[in-house]
């Protein structure tokens, strides 16, 4: 027998039966019941804004899956443009189509120069990285003029390469500019993570060649951060390109979202949490004080997770990798210490606060030489496959322009007053 169920309208007495499908019911049936009623769910906490194929999450079973694919086959198995592909096509490619897919984003790594010389170079010198890009992102549809063409499938492809493509490009020259360095030009024989390395790190040498363990540790990471269902950014695209925005736009509209420190500032506050507790010693003193009430504790607990994030696990292993090269970050002892401590402790466990990807993913960052401000950058690299994947799919299903209701709370009816009776 199908689930189902009943609402009584308490004022007539009439009840309608709404069917429960795979956890949800119809707001469209509920008011077709109770009409001029409507929910209101504040931060879309409990409503389903979309129907998507792109990525599962179980947050009370800590498990997290892209196209049905469990992220740790991915992580282990698989490279960031395959992942990539998979979120935008549905199927991970065979051998052909990845070489493919792979050569037409390699090949349009670089930007126009009037971006670099007219665009990013016009911004002040301690211009936030972050900012550079959201702006960088949105310029990109004046370059682009087939942009608007979003319906059709060609010109669709040609964005969508363009926008993962350059978005490394973008990053490494908002950082060099932020830092006073020369811009340094995609290296095509590179592949993608080793040449977003070379594009940050380079500096006089012919080539710039970085160690195979960082190059597979941004790419787990991009893997990792590739997409997580309908976050705030993601809304954000989702929101925008239901106007039928271009996908620059629309992108630029999630970039500016994740740029909020509740979203793509997580984990450079949990840097900032480690550095103030300052030593091992002080940990048990701060989780008392935590427990008080005073203040926050960083990288736990999730809007979604209610057990450990798997992707935490993952990036806990990636970061001894990245230490055996750039040398353990001193943080380190202290976050491991602070997890010991919480996930021993009763007010925490019963309160399913558990470590999240962005209590190890800042300290691999750091220790690998990028500073707190590029770690919201970093975070939209890899994003922008799954932003570019819920656009397709909302503009594949003919979505609807997004508007939701409100509950009126302010001045009733009143008449206009001339001002000088005011």
């Amino acid at each position: 027998m199908p689930e189902s169920i009943t609402i009584t309208d308490n004022r007539t007495g009439v009840s309608v039966e709404i069917p429960i499908v795979d956890g949800t019911v119809s707001a469209a049936d509920w008011s077709k019941a109770l009409p001029g009623i409507w929910f209101l769910d504040p931060a879309l906490v409990s409503t389903a804004m979309a129907e998507s194929a792109i990525t599962y999450l179980d947050g009370e079973a800590g498990i997290l899956r892209y196209r049905g694919y469990p992220i740790e086959q991915l992580a282990e198995r698989s490279t960031y443009l395959e992942v990539a592909y998979l979120l935008l096509h549905g199927e991970l490619p065979t051998a052909s189509e990845l070489e493919t897919w792979v050569d037409e984003i390699t090949h349009h790594t670089f930007i126009h120069e009037n971006v670099r010389k007219r665009f990013l170079e016009g911004f002040h010198y301690d211009a936030h990285p972050m900012g550079i890009l959201v702006s960088a992102v949105a310029a990109l549809s004046t370059f682009y003029l087939d942009a608007k063409d979003i319906f059709d499938p060609d010109a669709r492809h040609r964005q969508i390469i363009r926008l993962i493509a350059k978005m490394p490009t973008l990053a490494a020259a908002a950082y060099r500019f932020s830092q006073g360095m020369p811009f340094v030009y995609p290296d095509n024989s590179l592949s993608f993570p080793a040449n977003f390395l070379s594009m940050m790190w380079k500096i006089a040498e012919p080539r710039y060649e970085a160690d195979p363990r960082l190059i597979r540790a941004i790419d787990v990471l991009f893997i990792l951060h590739a997409d997580h269902e309908q976050n705030c950014s993601t809304t954000a695209m989702r929101v925008t390109g239901s106007a039928h925005s271009d996908p620059y736009s629309s992108a630029a509209a999630a970039c500016a979202a994740l740029y909020g420190p509740r979203h793509g500032g997580a984990n450079e506050a949990v840097v900032r949490m480690l550095t103030e507790i300052g030593s091992i010693d002080n940990v048990p003193a701060f989780v008392e004080s935590i427990k008080r009430g005073h203040g926050i504790l960083q990288g736990f607990g999730h809007r979604v997770y209610k057990n450990y994030d798997p992707r935490a696990r993952i990036i806990k292993e990636v970061a001894y990798d990245v230490f055996e090269v750039t040398g353990k970050n001193p943080l380190l002892d202290i976050a491991l210490k602070l997890e010991e401590v919480a996930l021993s402790d009763e007010y925490f466990i019963s309160r399913k606060l558990y470590p999240n990807v962005d209590f190890y993913s800042g300290l691999i960052y750091q220790a690998m030489g990028f500073p707190v401000e590029m770690f919201p950058v970093l975070f939209a690299i890899p994003r922008m496959s799954g932003w570019l994947a819920h656009w397709n799919e909302l503009l594949d299903q003919d979505a609807k322009i997004v508007r939701p209701r409100q509950r009126y709370i302010g001045a009733p009816k009143r008449d206009y007053v001339p001002v000088e009776q005011r």
